[in-house]
């Protein structure tokens, strides 16, 4: 079983003009963040995958490339009483006011968006998952036509700046369904693409992805990882 370079998300529209984000409380960071904090990646990794997959508690970034360190990018984790105190902060105090939230996946996925909406539901936040076919949502994320939905990124190369180029405000969709959009982020990635010293390069990823993952525009769920069965007289 060896780390593979793909992290299972559900993704936000944060881009504040339009009309899809200004109708949603997920417009509101701490609304993203008690979401993020309000169900249990290591239950949901243990039951609906058989232990195949590490639960994504750091960045967006996945273990695997050489410049993941969770102790430098610390995300999300299971935290109810996060999750509630947040939506409080927020203005909807045991998800009081908080209409309910669409969350648009392809059918291979539903288990887990029921899992997340089950446990969401026990904080006051509801989840109303759709499923739709693979094209449709492809080209809904790709046209801003979705608040919330499933997404995921394989690396096209081995380097977080492929993964961190989904945040990038440049970048349209793809990769940026999101459309996020924060010059500290940006400037730092910038820095990390001029930046020759693999090391000094790491810390700025790590930075980047620091500020992105605490602005929530992600709900990251697993990075991958997967099995290769060899004979066992196969060797070197």
């Amino acid at each position: 079983v060896n780390p593979y370079l793909n992290v299972e998300y559900f993704g936000i529209l944060v881009d504040s003009t339009n009309e899809l984000v200004k109708a949603s409380p997920l417009a509101l960071r701490k609304v993203r963040q008690a979401i993020n904090y309000g169900f249990d990646r290591q239950k949901m990794i243990l039951y609906l995958r058989n232990s195949l997959g590490t639960p994504a508690e750091s960045g967006f970034v996945p273990v695997g490339l050489p410049s993941f360190d969770s102790n430098a990018v610390r995300g999300y984790y299971f935290a109810p009483s996060k999750s509630m105190t947040l939506l409080t902060e927020a203005g909807f105090p045991g998800g009081n006011g908080l209409p309910v939230i669409k969350l648009l996946t392809i059918a291979l996925y539903a288990d887990m968006a029921d899992f997340v909406a089950r446990q969401l539901e026990d904080i006051g936040i509801r989840v109303q998952v759709e499923i739709v076919q693979k094209a449709l949502l492809l080209d809904m994320t790709a046209n801003s036509r979705v608040a919330f939905f499933r997404g995921s990124w394989i690396a096209d190369y081995p380097d977080a700046e492929n993964y961190l180029s989904v945040f990038y405000s440049r970048n349209p969709a793809p990769p940026n369904y999101t459309r996020y959009k924060n010059p500290r982020f940006d400037a730092l990635f910038e820095k990390a693409l001029a930046e020759v010293d693999d090391s000094i390069r790491y810390k700025l990823y790590q930075q980047a992805d620091k500020i992105m993952i605490e602005d929530a525009p992600v709900i990251p769920l697993w990075y991958d990882k997967v099995v290769w069965l060899i004979q066992p007289y196969i060797t070197g």
